[in-house]
């Protein structure tokens, strides 16, 4: 059988692996519930899906989407886009930022593959909206990237366009996987094996009862000692436990030390971009509370979007008035902030602590955070019962 065949059938069974039943994170903290899945998919109409491709001993690596609907280019979303610390690529960002409003699916990937899902946007949009670049206007993907070269040969681009139209045709609502998964594969946090991470926070009903949803895909290259755990200096305690195994003299520079973060928020909270962009902010705030300072040589690029302040596609290149007026309530507001900081730091947390041990390229192998050895501390320090 020819290898691209093989290939094709190993991205379709992949993607249509069963999904194994999976806790959320293993512990609760914060001022808000979780919601019932305790992810992103918890926000009524977000859909993730998730494509791992691992060939041989150096292909480690995939892409995770996320959609605000099941069809972004009609259902237009309120959004915002932040920069963080820019070192690193979001595309499409400069028309979210002019327009206010997120008309694709989001697509996390690798750095060099993000030419190659953008194409793979295009064509899954084409397919949907034959009019596209006829008689309607064209679209600008939203790929974003984290540098899994450590793992993965990425020079090979192993995520082709093709794959992408399958990983978004795959996604769903309801629960989906995490860590060592999708655009997670490749990835390294706090010197651990990170990945895919997702969390979810719910207001009371007083407060409106919005849900916000937090996806990460964690490459974060900040040092061990960093790594912080509800208070718990985590990391310090294992600077010594589980490290990188590395076979040959290896210099990590760049991207490759400083490492990456891509944060998505979504919210069913009616807001606008501007308060969009707020929302990002707090996001940034649940990212220090890890630990992450934000290297000068890492990429950490956030989105967040609303689903319920949509602008309808009319055709002709108009849109529609917003569905629903933006919430003017200070209290909420602040309560979506806490719950955006909440849900983020717990989104890294679970990246660490669903991800599982993998090796790649020159025999690298990434240990995953040793999970009961974490729990036992946060016990004893009374950060958990």
């Amino acid at each position: 059988m020819a290898k691209p065949l093989l290939r094709a059938l190993l991205v379709v069974i992949l993607l249509c692996l069963p999904l194994a039943a999976r806790a959320a994170l293993p512990f609760h903290f914060g001022f808000f519930a979780s919601g019932p899945r305790d992810g992103i998919t918890d926000v009524p109409g977000v859909l993730v899906g998730n494509l791992t491709k691992v060939e041989g001993n150096d292909i480690r690596t995939g892409a995770t989407a996320v959609l605000p609907n099941a069809d972004p280019w009609n259902e237009k979303v309120t959004a915002a886009f932040l920069a963080f610390n820019g070192n690193g690529e979001m595309t499409g960002t400069h028309w979210i930022e002019e327009s206010g409003y997120l008309e694709e699916p989001i697509v996390l990937t690798d750095t060099l593959d993000v030419g190659r899902a953008d194409d793979g946007v295009v064509s899954w949009q084409i397919e949907k909206h034959p009019e596209i670049g006829r008689s309607d206007d064209v679209p600008l993907p939203v790929v974003a990237e984290c540098d899994d070269q450590l793992l993965n040969d990425i020079q090979a681009r192993a995520v082709s366009a093709d794959d992408v139209v399958l990983l978004l045709d795959s996604a769903r609502s309801g629960q989906f996987e995490r860590g060592s998964v999708g655009a997670g594969t490749g990835m390294r946090a706090f010197d651990f094996k990170g990945g895919i991470g997702s969390a979810s926070r719910v207001l009371p009903a007083p407060l409106g009862g919005y849900t916000v949803g937090v996806l990460v895909n964690d490459n974060t290259g900040s040092t061990r000692e960093q790594l912080t755990i509800l208070g718990v200096p985590v990391g310090k305690r294992l600077q010594n436990v589980a490290r990188t195994t590395f076979p040959q003299r290896m210099s990590l520079r760049g991207r490759a030390a400083s490492g990456s973060i891509v944060v998505v928020v979504a919210t069913n909270a009616p807001l606008e971009s501007r308060q969009l962009h707020a929302i990002a902010l707090r996001a940034a705030l649940g990212m220090g509370r890890t630990g992450l300072t934000s290297d000068a040589g890492s990429g950490d690029l956030f989105i967040a979007f609303s689903t319920t302040r949509v602008y309808r596609h009319a055709g002709h290149f108009s849109l529609s008035a917003p569905t629903r007026e933006p919430i003017v309530d200070g209290g909420v507001l602040d309560a979506l902030y806490r719950a955006t900081a909440e849900a983020t730091e717990a989104a890294i947390y679970d990246a660490l602590f669903e991800a599982t041990t993998v090796s790649g390229q020159r025999g690298v192998t990434v240990h995953a955070m040793p999970r009961e050895q974490v729990l036992k501390m946060l016990r004893e320090a009374g950060a958990i019962p």
